[in-house]
C-alpha cells in the first residue's frame, strides 16, 4: 500500500453563534494516497466546502478546527498559522468554486502568476515566471497570446481554467477542488475533468473533489464519500458505493439523479437538520425510510462492510441489528410522530 498523502483523522470545526456552536465537521476521518481523487458529495450545508478549507486552514476568524490532519510527519491543525501558510501553494492547493470572484479584475492573468510565484519562489527571475505561467496555461487550453489578458476578457470556463493553472503553478502534492465545473456547461466541464485527470496522471497528485454532480463522481473519482449533516456517512470505491451503496442516505441520494431513463422525479423528504442542535442519535433519521427505534437513541459507530465504511444501525455487529435489550433481529419502523 502506498503511504497516504493526507491523513485526516476525528476532524471538527464549529462556528460560534449567538444560538451556540455551529457543528459544520462533526469527527470526519479519511485518507488520500498519491494520484488518487476522493469525491465528496452531500447535500448543501452539510460542511463539504468547510471541510475542504478546514484541512488547508483557511478558516474565517472566529471559527474552531480540532482534530488531526497528517501531512508529512505533521498535523497541521497544531502547526502554526506561518507554519500552513508556507506549505498553502507549493504543497496543498485549492480551486475555488467561482473564479471571477477570486481572480482581481484589476491584474492581468500575467501579473496572478507573477504575484502566486514571487510569494513562493522568490527567487525566480521575471522570465522564468513568464515561463512558468505560460506553460501552465498551455497545458489548459490557453494559448500564449492571452498571458497578459484581464480576468473579463475570458469565458467563464476559461477563467475556471485560470484558477486551476493558478493552482498547479506550484505544483502542490494535495489539492482541494472546491466545485469546479459549477455553472459550466457540458463540453467544458468535461474539458476541466479532463485536465484534472491530466493532473493525477501526470503529477501523482491527491485530489479532494467536492461536488453535488454524482455524474462526475462516478467519471473521474477513485473513492466517493458521501457526507450529512458535517459526517462522512459512507466511504468507499466509487463502483461499490454507487452499485452497493449501505447507507440509505447514499441510496435516496443516487435515486434522486436523473438519467435519460428517468420517468419520474425523486426527492428526499425533508431538509438537512440545524448543525446548532442537530437529532439525537443517528442525524439521518428523521428522513429516513429504514429508521428503526435505536436510531434516534444511540450514535451509530463507523462499521466496515466489504470495502466500504459505513455508519448506519443497518449494520450493527455480525449483522444484527443493536435494540437495546430487545430482540436484535426486530426491525421496528418508526416515523417523526412517533419519535416525537
Amino acid at each position: 500500500m502506498t503511504a497516504s498523502v493526507l491523513s485526516v483523522r476525528d476532524l471538527r470545526v464549529w462556528y460560534g453563534t449567538e444560538r451556540g456552536p455551529v457543528r459544520a465537521v462533526d469527527g470526519v476521518s479519511f485518507d488520500l494516497r498519491p494520484g488518487e481523487t476522493l469525491g465528496l458529495v452531500g447535500e448543501s450545508g452539510c460542511g463539504k466546502s468547510t471541510l475542504g478549507r478546514g484541512v488547508l486552514g483557511l478558516l474565517p476568524r472566529g471559527a474552531k478546527l480540532d482534530g488531526e490532519v497528517g501531512y508529512q510527519g505533521r498535523n497541521l491543525v497544531t502547526a502554526t498559522p506561518r507554519e500552513v501558510q508556507l506549505l498553502r501553494g507549493p504543497d496543498l492547493g485549492l480551486i475555488f468554486q467561482e473564479p471571477l470572484t477570486r481572480l482581481n479584475p484589476l491584474l492581468r492573468v500575467s501579473e496572478h502568476f507573477e504575484e502566486t510565484l514571487r510569494t513562493h519562489e522568490p527567487g525566480l527571475s521575471k522570465e522564468q515566471i513568464q515561463h512558468r505561467g505560460i506553460e501552465v496555461l498551455r497545458a489548459m487550453g490557453i494559448p500564449p497570446t492571452r498571458y497578459r489578458a484581464y480576468p473579463h476578457e475570458f469565458s467563464g470556463g476559461m477563467r475556471q481554467r485560470i484558477m486551476i493553472a493558478l493552482a498547479l503553478v506550484l505544483r502542490p502534492s494535495f489539492v482541494v477542488a472546491d466545485e469546479p465545473t459549477t455553472a459550466l456547461d457540458v463540453l467544458v466541464e468535461a474539458q476541466i475533468i479532463s485536465i484534472l485527470g491530466d493532473l493525477r496522471r501526470n503529477f501523482d497528485t491527491a485530489l479532494l473533489f467536492i461536488t453535488h454532480n454524482l455524474g462526475i463522481v462516478a467519471e473521474a473519482c477513485d473513492r466517493v464519500a458521501v457526507m450529512y449533516a458535517g459526517r462522512i456517512v459512507e466511504q468507499g470505491p466509487v463502483t461499490e458505493v454507487f452499485a452497493r451503496p449501505q447507507h440509505p442516505y447514499t441510496r435516496e441520494l443516487l435515486r434522486s439523479t436523473i438519467s435519460l431513463a428517468t420517468t419520474g422525479l425523486h426527492y428526499i423528504p425533508g431538509a438537512p437538520p440545524d448543525l446548532v442542535e442537530p437529532p439525537s442519535g443517528c442525524r439521518f433519521h428523521p428522513r429516513c425510510p429504514s429508521a428503526m427505534r435505536v436510531c434516534p437513541e444511540r450514535f451509530p459507530e463507523p462499521v466496515v462492510v466489504g470495502p466500504q465504511t459505513v455508519e448506519c444501525w443497518l449494520h450493527g455487529p455480525d449483522g444484527l441489528i443493536p435494540a437495546d435489550g430487545r430482540d436484535p433481529l426486530v426491525r421496528e419502523e418508526i416515523t417523526v410522530a412517533d419519535e416525537a
